[in-house]
């Protein structure tokens, strides 16, 4: 089975020569290249974060490569919608929206960090409703298809993503504690267009309607 492959780097020369190199191998369905790495090149700015920085990773990518190339979008920006669009611009073939969001906790007692890098990326239940809007926003400005995730535990929120202007989803926390979400995640989505009589789920994508 074609296996999508996260890749990142520091740099975008880094970048584009992991990308060559998965080139070369048999079983690789796409590069899902993560954007929200520090550019030690920038200063440490996330390629995620700044237009300029992001289509020179994806363009560069795409140069080296023949595989389908998936922008893992960062979700720490003020308009996802111009970064959405300047990775498509670049090349890219699809949109994951969205990463996790940079968070911490303190251990009260101890009073250290709870997690051994101090931070690290909040994902779940939590960040749904953010990582919708993101969905929604970027599925405005680009024609390629888009993966939402972020906190989706059954079909009702995979479907919320899909009306937002999703073409796919992806189950990421709620595997752990739940190996089976996806297949009823698939399921649910089935049931869900049955009883509204859809017969295919592209009717459902970007069927939200704001103000009605």
């Amino acid at each position: 089975m074609p296996t999508i492959i996260n890749i990142w780097g520091t740099t975008v020369e880094e970048y584009a020569e992991v990308a060559r190199r998965f080139d070369a191998l048999g079983g690789v369905g796409a590069l899902e290249l993560n954007v929200s790495c520090p550019n030690i090149k920038a200063g440490g700015a996330q390629f995620g974060t700044d237009c300029t920085l992001l289509s020179q990773v994806v363009a560069a990518c795409r140069q080296v490569t023949t595989l389908p190339l998936i922008t893992k979008m960062s979700p720490n920006v003020p308009n996802i919608a111009q970064l959405a669009k300047a990775a498509e611009d670049a090349g890219s073939d699809a949109l994951a929206i969205t990463n996790s969001f940079p968070a911490m906790a303190i251990d009260i007692q101890t009073r250290k960090p709870k997690l051994a890098n101090v931070t690290g990326g909040l994902t779940g239940p939590a960040i749904k409703p953010i990582a919708i809007k993101l969905v929604w926003e970027a599925a405005k400005v680009v024609k390629i298809p888009i993966i939402g995730m972020g906190g989706i535990q059954n079909a009702d929120d995979a479907i919320e993503f899909l009306m937002a202007g999703a073409t796919a989803v992806a189950v990421g926390t709620a595997n752990f504690y739940e190996p089976q979400t996806a297949l009823q995640v698939i399921a649910g989505i089935r049931k869900f267009m049955e009883e509204k009589k859809i017969s295919d789920v592209k009717e459902i994508t970007g069927s939200f309607q704001p103000g009605k």
